[in-house]
C-alpha cells in the first residue's frame, strides 16, 4: 500500500513540476488575467440581477476592459499617423535619415500615407528596401507578433474562465481545509487582492478624469500657442501612466509641457508664454500628480496591506520580474501577508483571538458579574 501511494505522490509531483513549469513560462499572461479577473468580478456578479448567463456575463465584463482600451489604442493609432504625415511634410528628417540608414533608401520623397499612395510607391519600387530588410528578420518579427497574440488569447481565455468557474475553484480548495485554516486564508486573500488590484483600477479612472479635467481647464484659459494637444487622449494615457512606479505619471506630462513649449521656442515666438507652460507644470505635478497620490492612494490600497509595504511592491516588482511584476508583486505581498496573519500562527500552536481583540484588550463580559 506504501509502494502505490508512493508512486501516486511521485505521479502527482512529476505533473505539478510540469504545470509549474508550463505556468512560469506564461505568468505575465497569468498575471494579468489575475488582475482583469478582480477588476471585473465586481461588475460580473452586479449583471446576476439582469438574470442574464453566466457566460454572457463573463463576455460583458471583459468587453468592459477591453473595449475602451481598443478604442483609446485605435485613437492613438490615427493620431500618431495623422500627426507623422505632418512631422513628414513639415521636415527634412526622413531625407538626411535615408541616406544613413540603408532600409529607408528609397523614401527621400516619401509617398501619401493613403492607400492609393502607398499602392502607387510600391507599385515604383519605394517599399523593395524595406520589404528586404522585413524579409531578412522575418523569423523575429514573426515569433514577435505571435507571441504577442497568444499571451492575449492567454489572458482572454484565463479571465474568462475565473469569472465562470472560480467558485469551482474555491470549493476545490477548501477540499484539503484543516481547522478552517484554508477556508479563513482564502476568504482573506481573496478579499484582500480584490481591495488592492481592484483599487488599481479605480486609480487609473479617477487619475484619467483629474488629468482630462485638468488639460481642458487649462486649454480654456491659455493662448492656443501653448495649448495642451488633444486633452482627452492625453489626460486617458496619464491615468495608464500612473501605474509605472517612481516615474508615473511624468513619463506623460513633462513630454506634454515641452510640446507646448517647442512651437514658441523655436518658432521664435513670445518667450512670455513660456509662463503658461509653467502653470501647467505646476497642475500636473500637484493637482493631477501629488493631490491624488495622497488622497486616493491610501483609500484604493486595500483593507489590511500596509500602504509603504504595496508602495515598494509596486517599485520593486518590475525592477525584479519585468512589466508585469506591477501586479505580481502586489499579489505576492497580500498572500505573504495574509498568510503570515492567518495561517502561520495556527501552524506554531497559537490560538487564534476571538472577536479580533488583541490580548491585551480587555473584553466587556469580564466586568459582568
Amino acid at each position: 500500500m506504501d509502494e502505490k501511494r508512493a508512486v501516486v505522490a511521485l505521479f502527482g509531483v512529476a505533473v505539478a513540476a510540469v504545470i509549474a513549469y508550463v505556468a512560469y513560462r506564461f505568468i505575465a499572461a497569468l498575471t494579468v488575467a489575475v488582475f482583469l479577473y478582480y477588476s471585473t468580478r465586481g461588475f460580473y456578479k452586479a449583471l446576476t440581477r439582469l438574470r442574464l448567463p453566466k457566460r454572457i456575463r463573463a463576455v460583458t465584463a471583459i468587453s468592459v476592459i477591453a473595449l475602451p482600451l481598443i478604442l483609446l489604442i485605435s485613437y492613438t493609432v490615427v493620431l500618431l499617423v495623422t500627426e507623422l504625415q505632418t512631422f513628414v511634410n513639415q521636415s527634412a528628417l526622413i531625407e538626411s535619415t535615408a541616406s544613413n540608414v540603408s532600409w529607408l533608401q528609397g523614401l527621400e520623397d516619401p509617398p501619401e500615407l493613403t492607400p492609393g499612395g502607398l499602392y502607387e510607391a510600391y507599385q515604383n519600387g519605394q517599399f523593395d528596401t524595406i520589404i528586404a530588410f522585413l524579409s531578412d528578420n522575418a523569423s523575429f518579427l514573426t515569433s514577435a507578433i505571435s507571441g504577442f497574440f497568444l499571451n492575449l488569447l492567454i489572458v482572454i481565455i484565463v479571465t474568462y474562465y475565473l469569472l465562470i468557474d472560480g467558485s469551482k475553484i474555491h470549493a476545490w480548495l477548501l477540499r484539503f481545509d484543516d481547522d478552517a485554516i484554508v477556508r479563513e486564508f482564502l476568504e482573506d486573500a481573496d478579499a484582500e487582492l480584490e481591495a488592492v488590484l481592484f483599487g488599481n483600477l479605480l486609480n487609473v479612472i479617477a487619475i484619467s478624469i483629474i488629468a482630462i479635467a485638468s488639460y481642458l481647464a487649462y486649454n480654456a484659459v491659455v493662448p492656443a500657442a501653448v495649448e495642451v494637444p488633444y486633452p482627452a487622449l492625453a489626460g486617458a494615457l496619464t491615468g495608464i501612466a500612473s501605474l509605472i512606479p517612481v516615474v508615473g505619471m511624468k513619463i506623460v506630462y513633462l513630454p506634454l509641457a515641452a510640446a507646448t513649449a517647442l512651437p514658441t521656442v523655436l518658432g521664435g515666438g513670445d518667450i512670455s508664454l513660456l509662463v503658461y507652460t509653467a502653470g501647467f507644470l505646476v497642475v500636473a505635478l500637484v493637482v493631477v500628480d501629488t493631490i491624488p497620490d495622497l488622497v486616493l492612494r491610501p483609500f484604493l490600497s486595500g483593507e489590511k496591506t500596509h500602504v509603504g509595504l504595496l508602495m515598494l511592491a509596486y517599485i520593486l516588482g518590475p525592477v525584479v520580474f519585468g512589466f508585469y511584476g506591477l501586479f505580481f508583486a502586489p499579489i505576492l505581498l497580500v498572500l505573504g501577508l495574509t498568510f503570515s496573519d492567518i495561517a502561520l500562527p495556527r501552524l506554531l500552536g497559537a490560538e487564534p483571538q476571538e472577536d479580533g481583540l488583541p490580548d491585551e484588550q480587555t473584553v466587556l463580559d469580564e466586568f459582568r458579574t
